[in-house]
């Protein structure tokens, strides 16, 4: 932590007029002044990179990484116009907090239209109805780049927000409440939207024409993400909350399946499991419920065969959506329990939607069976069957065509093994003189060898062609959970991480992270951790990881933890990381 002398604020107040010309000298004499004390300290990103921040004598205002400046949430609140801004809704600054980019679905268009930036722009990002940033980012396309791809893809890649750790420097003080600028006629119309349909008198003493009040709720319609945002859209809610309680199992629904988009169709699911689940699976007593274990017990176990409950297919695109347009109605009532984790705290089972749903035939016996054995029945834990797979990447389609597979073909290992050996029989490649080897031709070097090999390889062993071709394959894997379909992912499924953490006054806390993706309930694991070693246990977000949660708790409980993931869920050790970081015994910790 050094002080910043006379010659060294002159020449950071050039490189601060060079970065932001459009700030006068008034401002950065405010900015950097001569007196008051400036202070320089280094701190680490998450990735090791080194950051120098610029402090005054309260709040971090400026950090410089690779030699570029960037000013923090606390300069821009003084300074809101310094960037172009990008507004989104409010829940998407947890997310951002918890280290993800900008999606261009959560980017709000105004009327008056985007600012105007190219790709790796600097960036501010503003919550709707406010003009404070809560986010610094760098465009990663143009404007026209996202309007072209239909607001779809990342849009920012996302370097500080309010608060993250930079943030924690300072005071830790909230974005002020800047009105938007007369020229932001989106943002007011929006907001005058809003008091309308709550029921209150809007703010402007002029009310927006109606014109523009189409264009809001063409604005939202088509981005369906805002829903429940813009909570007042009660008939959105309805209509599609009605959609089962209809005919939940006539033939005239099959008949009509066709004639609906696909995206209807998903709503209609996703509608019918969630009022399944809540008739048939979920009892008071069960209350505190986590959202993420609501879906991914119960309202999964409640989709039909044959059918698959994706939300990104929905209108809703995620569960919190639809979850906040079901509470709007009524029916549950959702809160953050704990930071960034949402549970169902309230469920009005007497709700006329709960009442009028018919369960579908061939589950009603089902259901009712697992209502008396529920309790026994949950408690069983079943860990998932999962398989890698293998899709055909663009550079591999001459050496698969042709056994008849295509781009994004999916094999299994052994079918890679079969198409490799019969390829290499058919085209005779077997080398006559040692049986072991392969003679490579063209297909074979531009599929399987580097550049700097080509002119120096002529033969694999058959081991290494094979591991070769597997690992220029795209990595897929197929996760099976007890009795539901299987389910194809991209990439390698990742393993339950375990680390070891140091708190304050040399404490040590174990954090679990990934339990999910192996169908633990996060929630339960840490109330079974917390009973058994007799300490504290929470959750919170996983940072970095979208709508993913991590358990911590206090001391370091490999061993436990070794001896539940591996005796009593029975998970392959190989899907476990960390469990060399155990104390050693016969010392005390």
């Amino acid at each position: 932590n050094t002080s910043i002398k006379g010659s060294d604020r002159r020449k950071l107040r050039s490189d601060i007029a060079a970065a932001f010309p459009t700030l006068s000298s008034e401002q950065l004499a405010e900015l950097i002044p001569n007196k008051e004390e400036l202070n320089v300290i280094k701190i680490y990103s998450h990735k090791g990179e080194a950051v120098t921040v610029y402090m005054n004598h309260r709040n971090p205002i400026l950090f410089e990484a690779e030699k570029v400046l960037y000013p923090t949430v606390y300069t821009l609140w003084v300074y809101p116009d310094l960037l172009p801004a990008f507004a989104t809704w409010p829940p998407v600054l947890q997310k951002l907090a918890g280290g993800a980019d900008l999606m261009l679905p959560g980017v709000v268009v105004p009327s008056s239209g985007l600012p105007q930036v190219q790709r790796g722009t600097l960036c501010a990002v503003t919550l709707l109805g406010n003009r404070a940033p809560v986010a610094v980012g760098v465009a990663t396309m143009s404007t026209e780049e996202m309007l072209a791809a239909g607001m779809k893809g990342k849009g920012f890649a996302v370097l500080h927000t309010h608060l993250d750790h930079l943030w924690e420097y300072g005071d830790k003080s909230s974005p002020p409440t800047l009105a938007p600028l007369v020229t932001d006629s989106a943002a007011k119309e929006s907001a005058g939207d809003q008091e309308e349909l709550q029921g209150k008198e809007p703010v402007s003493s002029c009310s927006p024409e109606p014109e523009q009040h189409v264009d809001i709720r063409d604005l939202s319609l088509r981005d369906r993400d805002t829903c429940a945002e813009l909570l007042g859209q009660e008939e959105l809610c309805e209509d599609r909350a009605a959609e089962p309680a209809e005919d939940a199992s006539t033939e005239e629904q099959q008949e009509a399946e066709d004639s609906r988009t696909p995206q209807e169709q998903m709503d209609a699911l996703l509608n019918q499991c969630f009022f399944h689940a809540l008739k048939c699976k979920v009892k008071k007593s069960d209350l505190p419920l986590l959202t993420s274990t609501f879906l991914g017990s119960h309202m999964f176990s409640c989709c039909p065969a044959g059918k698959q409950l994706d939300i990104k297919k929905s209108s809703y695109k995620k569960f919190s959506k639809f979850l906040q347009c079901m509470q709007h109605q009524k029916i549950l009532q959702v809160k953050e329990l704990s930071k960034g984790v949402e549970s169902i705290v309230e469920v009005d089972w007497k709700h006329p939607d709960i009442n009028a749903f018919a369960v579908p035939e061939g589950f009603s016996s089902a259901s009712a069976a697992h209502d008396s054995k529920s309790e026994d029945r949950e408690q069983v834990y079943h860990a998932p069957e999962i398989i890698p797979l293998y899709g055909v990447s663009t550079k591999m389609i001459p050496l698969f065509q042709e056994s008849g597979h295509r781009k994004g073909s999916v094999l299994s290992s052994s079918e890679v093994r079969n198409i490799i050996i019969n390829y290499v029989k058919s085209n005779e490649l077997v080398d006559e003189t040692n049986k072991n080897f392969v003679k490579v031709n063209a297909i074979l070097c531009d599929c399987l060898l580097d550049k700097s090999e080509q002119d120096e390889i002529s033969h694999l062993k058959w081991d290494e062609l094979l591991s070769r071709c597997l690992e220029r394959l795209q990595p897929l894997h197929q996760v099976t959970f007890f009795g539901q379909e299987p389910v194809v992912r991209k990439g390698n499924i990742e393993p339950i991480d375990i680390s070891i953490a140091q708190r304050s006054s040399n404490k040590k806390v174990t954090i679990i992270k990934n339990l999910e993706l192996y169908g633990l309930d996060p929630q339960c694991v840490a109330n079974t951790l917390q009973q058994k070693v007799q300490a504290s246990a929470s959750i919170t977000p996983a940072p970095g990881a979208k709508d993913r949660v991590q358990v911590q708790i206090q001391g370091n409980q490999i061993h436990h933890l070794a001896k539940m993931l591996l005796e009593e869920y029975q998970l392959p050790r190989k899907y476990i990381q960390g469990l060399e970081k155990a104390p050693k015994l016969g010392r005390k910790k």
